[in-house]
Formats: structure tokens, C-alpha cells, sequence
């Protein structure tokens, strides 16, 4: 396998903890998005999308979008299981996944793109006023998960899932974005400092 992605872009990032989380060690190239890499015609024939991660299998199929190619992987390696164990788990990790998707990681991508000088070849028309309503949802998502932490270790439970990998990684993208945990998230910032440790997140 080899996983076509970015290194400065939060969902390639996802897929290589989720990898490291498995103790997995896959090849990588680097498409650059500052660059357009990812609308050369080479690349569009492996994701027409034009987005990164895609997941070159050993018999040339690919796979993109990000939750896809976790999905595919822990179906080859289901131990640690981070996309859930029993159906009730499954689907509550899917939930805290999709939350921390939609919620987090999206506000944070819309506010980097629409505010930071550095996007522009990203977005090149920028609306400055879509980027700062979606600074604060951001920061609104930040103080309802710190709610829900006040009560349990990881974002779905007891244990470290795709959802933790999720929010994670939005959080630590939010500095693009000149984000942070407010100062009175206690328990975010508990569970961030305490995921930020794992051996992964350094992936």
C-alpha cells in the first residue's frame, strides 16, 4: 500500500495516527496542494475529487476519503479497535466521529481557508466574513465537548478512538487558524494533553 497525502493537512494526519495506532507502517507521497499537485491529471485518475489521503492498494484499486481508507484497514487489522467493537460501541463512535467531523474539523478547514494569508492558493477568494463565523463555531464545539469530557476519558468512552484521532487533529490544525481551547475548557485541554501524548500524534 502507499498513501498519497499532505503532510500540513489535517486529514492525511488523521489517517497516519490512525495508522501508527496500529502499529502500522505504510510508504507515502507527498502531494503538495500548495503547489496544485492534487488537479494534475496523473493524480485526479487515482481521486477525481482532487482531495488528499487516497490509499493506493497493492493491485492498483484506490480508496479516498479519510474514514474509508480507516474503514478499510481495520477491517485487515480490527486490533486496537478504534472504529468501535460491539454495535452499540460502533455507533457511538461513529457519532463522536462525526461530530468531531462536522462540529470541529470543518469550522476550523472553513475559518484557515477564508482568514489566514497563507490559504490564498487554496481559496483564493476568500470571504473573510464565512472564516470568522466559523471561528466561532469552532470555539462553540471546543466548550460543548469540554462538557462532554467533564465525564469520561476519551471523547467516545473509555477508550482512544477515531473520534479522539479526529479532534485531535482539528484542534492541533486550529493553530493555523490562530484557534485555541479557551482558557476555562479545563477538561479539553485535560484530554489533549493527554492524547498529544500518545505515540501517534507525533505521526
Amino acid at each position: 500500500m502507499k498513501l498519497h497525502e499532505f503532510r500540513r493537512a489535517p486529514n492525511p494526519r488523521r489517517v497516519r495516527v490512525f495508522l501508527k495506532e496500529k502499529g502500522l507502517e505504510v510508504p507515502t507521497e507527498q502531494v503538495d496542494l500548495f503547489k496544485g499537485e492534487h488537479k494534475n491529471p496523473e493524480y485526479l485518475k487515482r481521486n477525481p475529487s482532487g482531495l488528499v489521503p487516497t490509499l493506493e492498494l497493492d493491485d492498483g484499486r484506490y480508496i479516498a476519503e479519510t474514514v474509508a481508507i480507516c474503514r478499510y484497514v481495520e477491517e485487515l487489522h480490527p486490533n486496537p479497535p478504534l472504529l468501535g467493537s460491539d454495535a452499540f460501541d460502533k455507533a457511538n463512535v461513529e457519532m463522536w466521529q462525526r461530530r468531531a467531523e462536522l462540529e470541529l474539523l470543518m469550522p476550523i478547514a472553513h475559518c484557515f481557508r477564508h482568514t489566514a494569508e497563507g490559504a490564498k492558493p487554496l481559496e483564493p477568494q476568500q470571504v473573510k466574513e464565512w472564516g470568522e463565523l466559523n471561528r466561532g463555531r469552532a470555539l462553540s464545539a471546543m466548550r460543548r465537548f469540554d462538557k462532554e469530557l467533564a465525564g469520561r476519558e476519551f471523547l467516545a468512552g473509555p477508550r482512544f478512538t477515531i473520534a479522539d484521532i479526529t479532534a485531535l487533529c482539528a484542534i492541533d490544525f486550529a493553530k493555523a487558524a490562530r484557534i485555541v481551547i479557551p482558557e476555562d475548557c479545563v477538561n479539553l485541554k485535560r484530554w489533549h494533553q493527554a492524547v498529544s501524548a500518545r505515540a501517534s500524534a507525533a505521526a
